[in-house]
């Protein structure tokens, strides 16, 4: 039985990464998806990836209007929503002493900024009983050097989900948070040389009980049950999903 058959999802930075394993996942169980992202060659590849019953909405999600663009989108195709997984973010290494007002805006903008917007704006087509997922991370329970911003906007989150959860309680909506630790996603990429970046995931795999890093398709499973009634008495909780990192 398809655990989403007939709902319909907003899943933001659905491109690749963790965001398109969910939408493929999202989709198989029966889903309706919209994705977003910012690069259209990108979007068209996912698309493709999917298959069927998916809608790429290009834009900025940081970007209040491509927010509003999005959700006209979902409404004239769908008319409804049932589940938003605010997956979308960014990350970028730096020292205190080194970072920068530009640094620390850009950061929010995207993973603080837009999931709030995102699910405020969804609100007005989002089912009664219906699921919301924000994307967090395992670094807003650690202290990471050159993790300071992305820690901090992930801990926001974090909170966002709670007071979310309480807010939009009496619509039966549930909000969850989940906090990935390091997965093997694009997200890497950026972060150094080739042998800089292969250096990091294996200083990751070592930190990791488990011994390696997550994969994407892992972190769909576990969206997959936030965002579906295999949750239905969970509201407000970070599922963690981190091979042990947090945990042992």
């Amino acid at each position: 039985m398809q655990k989403l058959k007939n709902k319909v999802a907003v899943i933001t930075g659905g491109s690749s990464g963790i965001g398109l394993a969910t939408a493929k996942r999202f989709a198989a169980e029966g889903a309706y998806i919209f994705i977003t992202g910012r690069r259209q060659s990108q979007l068209d590849a996912a698309v493709k990836e999917i298959g069927s019953n998916v809608t790429a909405v290009q834009g900025d999600i940081s970007n209040l209007d491509d927010i509003n663009r999005l959700y006209e989108v979902v409404a004239k195709e769908k008319g409804k929503l049932d589940i938003v997984v605010a997956n979308a973010g960014i990350i970028e290494r730096t020292l205190l002493e080194n970072a920068t007002p530009e640094h620390f805006d850009s950061i929010f903008s995207v993973n603080v900024k837009a999931p709030y917007f995102t699910v405020q704006k969804a609100l007005p087509i989002l089912n009664d009983g219906g699921s919301i997922v924000l994307v967090a991370s395992t670094a807003h329970r650690v202290g990471v050097p050159e993790h300071s911003t992305y820690s901090a906007s992930k801990a926001a989150l974090r909170s966002l989900s709670r007071t979310f959860a309480a807010e939009l309680k009496g619509r039966k909506i549930r909000v969850n948070t989940l906090s990935p630790g390091p997965v093997d996603t694009p997200i890497f990429d950026g972060q150094g040389s080739k042998e800089e970046i292969e250096a990091t995931k294996n200083a990751y795999a070592q930190w990791i009980p488990m011994g390696r890093l997550g994969k994407p398709e892992e972190l769909a499973s576990a969206a997959l049950f936030l965002a579906s009634d295999e949750s239905s008495f969970s509201t407000g909780i970070d599922l963690v999903s981190d091979g042990g990192q947090t945990q042992l």
